[in-house]
């Protein structure tokens, strides 16, 4: 069973909001998607090793090997395409949190092509087709999101920003997963 974008942009949605159970149809709706995609995509993740269901209706993905796969093999199963110069939703250094700690020039930051963004600059190949409409709704998926498009396409210096900030958010996120549980 082959992983398909989706399913990542599936387990970084759940790896935002710890320990929140979501059904897969309020998956589905919060990321455009259908339930059985969301199944089907948790199916895929559970086979690959991405994530674990320890009971039946129940699955979480698997921080170290979802850090690990995000870190190291993203960019070259799914990379990026850069696109020209569109209105659309900011992604990699243009959004936060890198955008604080890098600076570029008005229009040199990447964005996902949408009429609803924010912003204009060189377009960049969302890692799934509603990922920035997901992204606009939810702040903590955008981050995850905007970071993984600079692991997918940053030069050195931002992709070595990105590596250590996605460590710290999915570290967090885990943190708060454990601190709920008790």
């Amino acid at each position: 069973m082959e992983l398909k974008p989706q399913d990542l942009l599936v387990l970084l949605k759940v790896a935002a909001h710890p320990p929140r159970r979501w059904t897969y149809a309020a998956l589905g709706e919060a990321l455009g998607m259908s339930a059985s995609e969301v199944h089907a995509s948790v199916k895929r993740s559970v086979t690959s090793g991405l994530a674990v269901a320890p009971a039946r209706g129940e699955w979480t993905p698997v921080r170290p090997s979802l850090l690990e796969f995000v870190l190291h093999g993203v960019r070259y199963v799914w990379p990026a395409t850069p696109g020209p110069i569109k209105r659309g939703v900011p992604t990699a250094f243009g959004a936060e949190p890198l955008a604080s700690q890098l600076t570029a020039a008005p229009g040199e930051a990447p964005v996902w092509a949408d009429p609803a963004g924010s912003a204009k600059g060189p377009t960049l190949s969302p890692l799934y087709r509603t990922a920035p409409k997901a992204a606009l709704a939810d702040p903590a998926l955008h981050r995850l999101l905007a970071l993984l498009d600079a692991l997918r396409t940053g030069r050195a210096r931002e992709r070595t920003l990105a590596a250590t900030l996605m460590k710290a958010e999915l570290s967090q996120s885990e943190l708060g997963a454990a601190d709920a549980e008790r």
